[in-house]
């Protein structure tokens, strides 16, 4: 397997609060902008020193879009990483810690045309995909012809229109956008969706929209923290996890990542790291080639999709 099938995603850089696990001991109190883009910056040097070269933001990350097209103006002679980003979901928390809402959903035109417009003023023709953020079954995304439309002509830019997904009903979701045409061709060519060890049931659905043509980004591989060294989740199936990267030998994050990158239909699968250890660690699952019938255990044990979709909605931000 390749490092540059892992990417890297900034939903835990860019803002200082987020719901993965461990963020006391990973970021401290150094969560100034100043302190993130320091270490946003870092975690890309690391990643892309790795091999890694898709690199993943979103208007609700906080600063992430930002922080990463400072990074690639810094860099100029980087020019062979793709940018993905997302719009519909706008970042409300005011930097605080404690804010009562973070982010806020809106799959409006309106909302696609001023988020797009504040992309394009940070990260430039740097982009080459633009997702509707966490569509579900109730989003506008999937029904609003006048969104399609408006999401066709970025097309025409040559920015490739994607979706992300979350949700107990992700299957549901990926299938309706792979039967959305603008004009008779395919409108989203592109999907974003978490798949791991506790939550698979998405598998088929990607699948079947790799074999369409639809690049397959896999988020959360490690469940938000749940499946990463120190976790500290006692739930069945992360014991599990755990006890199988005992038995093989290594770290339980690059068990769980490296199932994600042996899934055929995945062109690329998130680090959500935050440290440059954890990058590294996280690239380093590419090298394991995992047994077929410890794979195909773990998946029987995991969780049911509603269970871990309410679990992740008690997650508190930190």
């Amino acid at each position: 397997m390749n490092a540059d099938r892992v990417g890297l995603g900034l939903a835990a850089l860019g803002r200082p609060a987020y719901i993965t696990s461990g963020r006391s001991s990973d970021l401290g109190t150094g969560r100034s902008v100043d302190d993130l883009r320091e270490r946003t910056h870092a975690v890309l040097d690391a990643a892309y020193a790795a091999g890694v070269r898709y690199l993943d933001a979103a208007r609700s990350y906080g600063r992430a879009e930002e922080f990463l097209a400072g990074w690639l103006a810094a860099h100029p002679e980087i020019d062979d990483v793709e940018v993905g980003s997302k719009w519909g979901y706008r970042y409300v928390g005011e930097w605080r810690l404690d804010a009562d809402v973070h982010e806020r959903k809106e799959h409006s035109v309106r909302a696609f045309h001023e988020q797009r417009a504040a992309t394009a003023a940070t990260l430039g023709d740097r982009l080459g995909i633009y997702y509707v953020h966490s569509v579900t079954p109730e989003s506008a995304a999937l029904t609003d012809p006048a969104l399609h439309r408006a999401l066709a002509d970025l097309r025409r830019t040559g920015v490739r229109v994607g979706a992300s997904t979350s949700g107990p009903h992700q299957a549901e979701v990926v299938r309706r956008v792979l039967d959305i045409t603008v004009d008779g061709t395919p409108l989203f060519t592109a999907v974003q969706c978490t798949w791991n060890l506790l939550e698979p049931s998405v598998g088929p659905a990607l699948a079947d929209a790799a074999a369409a043509g639809t690049l397959v980004v896999v988020k959360e591989a490690v469940a938000n923290g749940r499946l990463a060294p120190g976790g500290g989740d006692a739930a069945p199936a992360v014991k599990a996890v755990t006890a199988a990267a005992e038995q093989l030998g290594v770290p339980v994050d690059q068990l769980a990542i490296a199932a994600a990158l042996a899934q055929p239909w995945a062109w690329r699968v998130l680090s959500g790291a935050v440290t440059v250890e954890q990058v590294r660690s996280n690239v380093a699952a590419a090298r394991h080639q995992l047994p077929v019938d410890v794979l195909q255990d773990l998946l029987a044990d995991a969780e049911d999709a509603d269970d871990y979709w309410a679990a992740r909605a008690r997650r508190t931000w930190a």
